[in-house]
């Protein structure tokens, strides 16, 4: 349905929907501030771009602030899957991208501070970013993804907050279901020219299912030195400790009926898990070179270890040219970037220009081992690769008239891959090579102002997708050596959208697109942890996203995300072996149709108490390209509350929230295309959770 009433309706039913708040809507407060956009601050409300702000309450608020799950649901056209399985981290998707992914996120950037989380490869790491210290969270979809990168789905940027002006000191302590615990301690302050924000927790869980247990040790600093006239410095550094955490693998539809807590198959007898040590720092300088001018600068470096057992049988493992059940990573990644930003004038209409060049690298030492049943046995694959990108940037944003706002821009992008093998032998070939890969990738948006209240807006860009150094790392049939035969997905994106400000405090955004991309990246086979991939031949995703937000009078707050996403493959190709078609117009996996978040809250300022119940919809999920299995559609209820006490200089919060309310029965994430069936992951019952914040100031 979605894919037949948008392209000849939508438009004109935008338009009548301006129109109509464009009568009635009066001028009102000042909208949300980002950067994702134009990477200076700018009002989102003038930008013809798909743009959310996540604020510190909503991220913070009676939230264990462990997974960006808690958050994101707030942002239409984004899905965040919290697998429980910290293993693998979560399954985040941007208008059907990074759907794919078994683990870790793909097709979306993920920035922490102006510091990429992302590797050139296109490969992030959602675990590295902190809630506890986020001052807000921004989430960008559409054609403007593209200036960032190699990312077509969207970027997500976390900011941390500056220390407070006064020294303050905070502690935390969480609790709840299957010996969930978290313990923080938080220190910001301001000494002179200095701003200090440092932030250390532990999070460890015995998980929800068999075989789920986790730790988590995280670390998150920012120091900012503002000099003035010499410009700013800010240093970020965070510092990720997950050792052991177990992989209770997917399981079939038989094995969750019969016992939905129970680990896969084989979790148990090959010890399933992984352990993850990664540190990084980086560096950021803002200079005012004049009243107009402004240049930033950045440099980053950082190490992540990993080590991974899969369960892999272990006649397969000892096959000549299988890379065994073990994986050791240890990987550096460094980066520089530079812009220089002008405000000027063009045909006496404001004018703001950036221009700037990002150049990163990871190289990684991957290792294969034989999985012995938990232990680390001989040695299947040992290669040195590294990837690294070169990419050129500009963009404009031009108010040329007093109603019409262009912004514009371009990047031209080469990244390039490289593997040396040192694993040879006379059944192991050597598998050494390289392979470029180039695009450049524009985008261009206008905005109309109908109304002071009611902007309406177009955009249209490309966006490519190169496959990781992950999907990159397997042949199909197991083999060893680097699927060099794999090639990065293009798209065309286009978007029509109106945003309006309504009463004092309320805002809705509407946005429909169209998204077609040509050889789409698709899981060819998976099984046991490891996944191969190929390229599909042409998709398109069709959708509609809407966002709303207010306050009410009496202390109630209300905010609304729903999203209506047709994503089908547009032609007909083979996965698997032996080679099993897919039809045009099947659905792709791992993407719900629709999505559905809604919360209200009420509170009474007087006493410091709020109360709140959160609900979420999610469409059904196909599983796999020949849409044979699905993971039913679910509705979730939350329940939460809240208090607070003040002194002069002190600060008390207390918080009980209660998830699944209802004790639904539901998948929580679904690996795509598990070759055995082993496609699902259930989600928890009903979950309470307390915590307790204390504050003190000196």
């Amino acid at each position: 349905m979605v894919r037949r009433f948008l392209p000849a309706y939508a438009p004109a039913l935008l338009f009548i929907a301006a129109t109509a708040l464009a009568q009635n809507a009066p001028p009102i407060r000042l909208p949300e501030v980002t950067v994702s956009a134009t990477r200076v601050e700018h009002e989102s409300f003038d930008l013809p771009v798909s743009v959310d702000s996540i604020g510190r309450r909503a991220i913070g608020e009676d939230n264990p602030q462990v997974n960006l799950s808690e958050a994101l649901n707030r942002a239409p056209g984004v899905v965040v899957q919290n697998r429980q399985n910290y293993a693998q981290d979560l399954q985040i998707s941007s208008r059907g991208f990074g759907a794919r992914a078994s683990f870790g996120v793909r097709g979306i950037r993920l920035i922490a501070d102006g510091i990429p989380a992302t590797m050139p490869d296109g490969q992030g790491q959602a675990a590295s970013f902190n809630l506890s210290s986020a001052q807000r969270i921004e989430v960008l979809r559409g054609p403007f993804s593209g200036l960032y990168g190699n990312a077509a789905g969207g970027v997500i940027q976390i900011f941390t907050t500056d220390g407070p002006r006064e020294p303050t000191l905070t502690g935390s302590v969480l609790a709840g279901r299957y010996d969930t615990r978290k313990f923080r301690l938080q220190y910001g302050g301001q000494h002179g020219p200095l701003n200090v924000m440092i932030d250390a927790s532990r999070f460890d869980t015995d998980g929800y299912r068999d075989h789920s247990a986790a730790r988590r040790d995280h670390v998150n600093a920012k120091m900012k030195i503002d000099t003035g006239a010499r410009g700013v410095f800010t240093l970020v550094l965070n510092v990720l400790d997950q050792p052991e955490s177990q992989d209770p693998l997917g399981l079939t539809a038989a094995q969750m009926a019969q016992n939905r807590r129970q680990a896969g198959t084989n979790a148990l007898a090959f010890n399933t898990r992984k352990s993850v040590a990664q540190s990084q720092a980086g560096f950021t300088y803002d200079l005012a070179l004049s009243a107009r001018d402004t240049l930033q600068a950045r440099a980053y470096a950082g190490d992540r270890q990993v080590t991974q057992f899969l369960a892999i049988p272990l006649g397969a493992q000892t096959a000549p040219t299988s890379s065994g059940g073990g994986v050791d990573l240890d990987r550096g990644y460094s980066g520089v970037g530079l812009r220089l930003t002008r405000e000027t004038t063009a045909a006496g209409a404001p004018l703001t220009v950036s221009a700037g060049i990002d150049y990163d690298r990871m190289a990684e030492r991957r290792r294969g081992f034989i999985n012995s049943f938990g232990a680390a046995g001989a040695l299947k694959r040992d290669e040195d690769d590294t990837v690294a990108n070169t990419d050129f940037y500009a963009q404009a944003e031009w108010r040329f008239a007093p109603r019409w706002n262009l912004l514009a821009g371009i990047r031209h992008s080469r990244v390039r891959f490289a593997s040396r093998d040192f694993f040879v032998n006379g059944a192991n070939p050597d598998d050494s090579g390289s392979v470029d890969f180039t695009r450049t990738t524009p985008a261009a948006g206008l905005t109309f102002r109908l109304a002071p209240a009611v902007n309406l807006y177009a955009n249209a860009g490309k966006g490519f997708e190169t496959p990781t150094f992950a999907e990159l790392a397997y042949r199909p049939g197991g083999a060893t050596g680097l699927n060099f035969a794999l090639k990065p997905a293009n798209s065309t994106h286009r978007e029509l959208g109106v945003k309006a400000l309504i009463g004092a405090a309320g805002r809705i955004n509407v946005a429909l697109f169209r998204i077609d991309v040509k050889d789409e990246i698709v899981v060819n086979s998976s099984s046991g942890g490891r996944t191969d991939f190929k390229n599909a031949a042409r998709t398109r995703r069709e959708g509609l996203e809407l966002f709303w937000e207010s306050r009410f009078a009496h202390g109630f707050e209300s905010a609304v995300a729903y999203t209506l996403l047709d994503v089908r493959f547009t032609q007909p190709f083979t996965v698997g072996a032996p080679p099993a078609a897919v039809p045009a117009g099947n659905k792709l996996p791992g993407v719900p149709p629709s999505t559905l978040y809604g919360e209200v809250v009420w509170r009474h300022a007087a006493s410091g108490f709020h109360a709140g119940v959160e609900g979420k919809r999610n469409g059904k999920v196909y599983v796999n390209d020949a849409n044979s299995e699905f993971a039913s559609a679910y509705t979730v209820w939350n329940l939460r509350a809240g208090f607070e006490q003040r002194g002069r200089q002190w600060r008390l919060t207390e918080f009980v929230r209660l998830d699944n309310a209802t004790d639904r029965r539901y998948v929580g994430s679904i690996i795509v295309a598990e070759t055995n069936g082993r496609f699902y992951e259930p989600a928890p019952g009903r979950s309470l959770f307390l915590g307790v914040s204390a504050q003190l100031s000196f």
